[in-house]
This record gives structure tokens, sequence and C-alpha cells, in this order.
């Protein structure tokens, strides 16, 4: 089955699977989750014919299931293995936690918190944490726990461990980069060990790092972009989840263009956060399968 899902139901489970491509993938999974009594509500798949590999995306209803949860987790991870299948897996009823990252700039940190209330994005917002002063007023404002961690060159070193550990007391599963204008260094993201989804204001790989839109005035595009993808070591190179453009001309002065930029910006992360939270992106060779 393909296309929109319809609406999940109360109790459900979502797996997320993927391996070297052979026949009777589809069909063995199905008839797991048949038999311990799992109905599935919603299938989608792809196979990407060059890399010669298989990714599914699998929802189904628990109302009915004749086993307990480790044991059915303990079933599907060992068909999979058979299969030589990777495999995640995720319940309805556990509610994901997320924390916030924010510089300066607070319009992507608002449309979260508006989407979240708004019932589209199905997580908890943990914590706000921004290396300035001035986030802690949005977040109070709608009491959210703030974190002020302020940093600079001289305190870097320090600063990034006691971000760590805040993160780990928040016991989160998502961290979002809502224009926070720092790189998170490759010994903290493996420390971590926690999906971080950044949003970058311009149109990926086009103009990575600072300044995308002075540069992409300079350079006298016609479009301009913003690209939500997870971080990796690599700056601005992570794999992308999702981009938007919007057209400019010759006329258009840099004013403008941040202006454009930051209604993609909001729109563009909203749409990632939102995709990954229900688990319709799967990862591999530095790109994605987005259900």
């Amino acid at each position: 089955m393909t296309g929109a899902a319809p609406a999940a139901p109360a109790d459900h489970i979502t797996l997320l699977v993927s391996a070297p491509d052979r026949r009777g993938l589809v069909a063995a999974l199905a008839q797991l989750l048949y038999d311990v009594g799992a109905n599935i509500v919603h299938a989608d798949q792809h196979l990407d014919r060059q890399a010669g590999r298989f990714f599914q995306r699998v929802q189904a209803d628990l109302a009915g299931v004749s086993v307990d949860d480790a044991a059915l987790d303990a079933l599907v991870a060992a068909r999979c293995a058979e299969l030589g299948m990777t495999l995640r897996i995720r319940r309805s009823r556990v509610t994901q936690r997320t924390a916030v990252l924010v510089s300066r700039q607070d319009h992507c940190l608002y449309d979260l918190i508006l989407r979240q209330r708004a019932g589209e994005l199905a997580t908890g917002i943990a914590c706000v944490i921004s290396n300035h002063e001035v986030a802690g007023e949005v977040a109070r404002s709608f009491g959210l726990p703030f974190h002020h961690l302020p940093v600079s060159a001289a305190t870097k070193p320090a600063q990034e461990p006691a971000l760590l550990a805040l993160l780990r007391e928040h016991q989160l599963d998502l961290v979002v980069l809502a224009r926070y204008m720092q790189v998170l260094s490759a010994p903290f993201l493996e420390a971590l060990a926690r999906p971080v989804i950044n949003i970058h204001h311009g149109f990926l790989p086009a103009f990575v790092g600072e300044r995308p839109y002075h540069r992409a005035w300079e350079r006298g595009v016609k479009l301009i972009g913003a690209t939500a993808h997870y971080v990796t070591a690599d700056l601005d190179a992570g794999p992308i989840i999702e981009q938007d453009v919007v057209r400019i001309s010759h006329a258009d002065e840099i004013d403008h263009m941040i202006r454009e930029g930051r209604d993609l910006e909001r729109r563009v992360l909203g749409r990632a956060v939102r995709l990954h939270l229900e688990d319709r992106v799967l990862v591999y060779d530095n790109k994605t399968v987005v259900f």
C-alpha cells in the first residue's frame, strides 16, 4: 500500500527496516505480524535499484497482539536478523522528548512550539537551550524550562561538556537546532548518540556555512532555499531530510531575501521534525529515504 497514511490506531507500532534486496522480504515481515495478531494498517516501501537495497515502513495496530512488548520485539528482531535487515521500532504510547537549541533568532523556536501545541509534532519539548539569554523570554512565556549556556572561543571546550550533561539529564530522543549558530564537534555528537536535526538557511549543498543569503545575493541567484538535515561531523553535509525554495529577482535586496528565507526555514524545519517524529526517515549512504 502507498499514499497518505490513515489515522493511526491508539496503540500501534511503527517498523522501519532496510536490507539488501531479495525475494520474500515483504511477505516474511507481514506473516510474522499476522502470526502474533497485529494488523498492518499502512505500509510503504522503496527499492534503490542502483544500490540493490530495500526499504520499508510498516505501521501495525497492536490491539489484537497475543504477546507482550518484549516478546514481540524479540520476534521481530530475530526475523529481521534472519533476513539481514536493520530495524528500528517505535511504539505510539511512548512520547518522544525533544530539546530545542537556539541562538539569537527565535522565529523557528516560536514555530516549533506552536506546532507542538497544535498537535502537529508528536513530542514533548523538554527544554530550550541557548547561548544567548534573549531566548529565555520565549521559553518562559510558554512555561518551558530554559537553560542559558553562553559560549565563546575561549569557553567552547567547557561549554560542550556542560551542554552534553544537560541534554543527558533531560533524557532526550531528539535535539533540534533551530538556528543554533554553533558548530557541534564530532566527539560531542558521538557522545550524545541521539539524532540532531539542523535548519540551514541555504539550499544545500550550495552556500555551506555562514551568511548564505549574503553570498547568494552576491552570486545573483534566482532561487534561495532552506535545508533541514541531520547533523554530522562535517559542516552542513549531513543527510538531507527536507528542502524548499522561493524565487527572487535582481531587484531583491538582502533584507528581502532574509525575510523570505525565514518563512522557508520555519516550514522546512517543521516538516523535517514531523517526518522524523513519525518515523518516516531512513538514512543510508549520507542520504535519506523519506516515506
